[in-house]
């Protein structure tokens, strides 16, 4: 571990001293006789922008024992009307090399009872070592590059949560690290428009990334002597007819320890187990017809009901999903289908609990206007999730969820 962190620090280095010999050299080539400007202050870089989410699951319910703990809080018995996400993002370039995003969340949930809890989400510097910005080292707690549907904010996605095969290697979707990002500019810049331009994008992390995080996940403390290394390559394709495609391959390695054990249950005396993963991605992005699709196998800690131990087992899943770009002058809509899988354990939840999830969700998307939405997503679900303390604990169900979101 020492020597891949010691690799990295060397890269950075190399890096930073070519990027600050090449911004010297043009400062040099500079006319004396170059006007003054006055420079902005900073704080006057900053943009504020934002979004909040409302939600309702309850409607057509059938089996009010049905719940997913990773995904929505809210499922179930005893729930009603939900704040799901109030964020609100400062970001903006305090230095023509340097770019900062702030991302705390006014509603996090500390438990099932406890609500809108003021959280940090993001808090990241990106250091570019050059002028156009292609190459970058981002520092702090960010989203850790492991899928598709894992980077693209809530505030595009079309389900109203992530799957649970992906989503499970990274709780929160984020961590504290360092990670490396490459891109030309032109695929920067594709990656910006195909967020502006509503076409469901997960912005900009790079054609390819590198990185080391911490691996317990976004505001717990680290809990072992070692660090999670990850790489993805991720490249969109561009067509002559302006239809767009983007394909990728992740994958990580790391120990992870497990947070939180059943005093009955026999585990590793150090609670560390080893937790790998590799990933497949395809996006063809909606213009009008868009299909998204993602497929993830490895290895992770998991509870055995049979001998009452979390074992060493492997574990596979994913989700595809079609969806279909309707505009009506401003207006659009956005209707989707998509069915996910998992086999296998979450190791954020209590004792690595074992899960056989097969899920398919109908919706619709309705936007009257870019600073409003309305998302209808009818769920069938058919879950399997079972600890020491839920033991033969199958669940299945339907229900109507409503969801409504102001961006600004």
């Amino acid at each position: 571990m020492i020597n891949k962190i010691g690799v990295l620090i060397l890269v950075f280095s190399c890096s930073l001293m070519m990027s600050f010999q090449s911004l010297s050299a043009q400062e040099l080539g500079k006319s004396a006789d170059t006007k003054v400007t006055v420079e902005k202050k900073w704080f006057e870089t900053l943009s504020l922008r934002g979004y909040m989410q409302v939600r309702y699951n309850r409607l057509l319910e059938t089996n009010p024992d049905l719940g997913c703990e990773q995904c929505d809080k809210s499922w179930g018995d005893n729930n009603g009307l939900f704040i799901r996400r109030g964020r609100l993002v400062f970001s903006g370039n305090v230095h023509e090399r340097i770019y900062i995003y702030v991302q705390p969340d006014f509603a996090s949930s500390a438990s099932t009872t406890s609500n809108n809890f003021l959280q940090i989400r993001d808090a990241y510097f990106d250091l570019a070592f050059d002028s156009k910005k292609e190459y970058r080292l981002r520092v702090g707690q960010s989203k850790v590059p492991y899928g598709f549907e894992n980077m693209q904010s809530s505030q595009n996605r079309l389900t109203l949560d992530r799957n649970d095969a992906l989503n499970s290697a990274v709780v929160n979707e984020r961590d504290l690290g360092l990670f490396f990002y490459w891109a030309p500019k032109e695929k920067r810049d594709l990656f910006a428009k195909l967020v502006k331009d509503g076409l469901k994008g997960s912005g900009d992390y790079g054609v390819f990334g590198f990185g080391i995080y911490n691996g317990q996940t976004a505001n717990r403390t680290e809990a072992n002597d070692s660090q999670h290394v990850i790489a993805r390559v991720s490249y969109p394709f561009e067509f002559k007819n302006g239809q767009i495609f983007e394909a990728g391959i992740q994958g990580y390695t790391g120990k992870y320890v497990l947070p939180s054990v059943t005093s009955t249950v026999i585990v590793n005396s150090d609670k560390e187990y080893l937790d790998e993963r590799v990933a497949a991605s395809f996006v063809l992005y909606p213009q009008p017809f868009g299909l998204q699709a993602e497929y993830n196998i490895g290895t992770g800690p998991e509870f055995n009901k049979l001998n009452n131990t979390i074992e060493q087992k492997s574990l596979h899943g994913g989700y595809i999903q079609a969806f279909y770009n309707l505009k009506f002058e401003e207006q659009i809509v956005l209707p989707f289908v998509k069915y996910q899988i998992y086999r296998g354990g979450k190791k954020h939840e209590l004792d690595a609990r074992s899960y056989e999830v097969n899920d398919l969700e109908i919706g619709i998307e309705y936007q009257p206007f870019k600073n409003f939405e309305v998302v209808a997503d009818y769920t069938i679900s058919k879950r399997r999730y079972e600890d020491a303390v839920k033991l033969n604990n199958l669940q299945e169900g339907n229900l109507l969820r409503l969801q409504l979101q102001v961006n600004f």
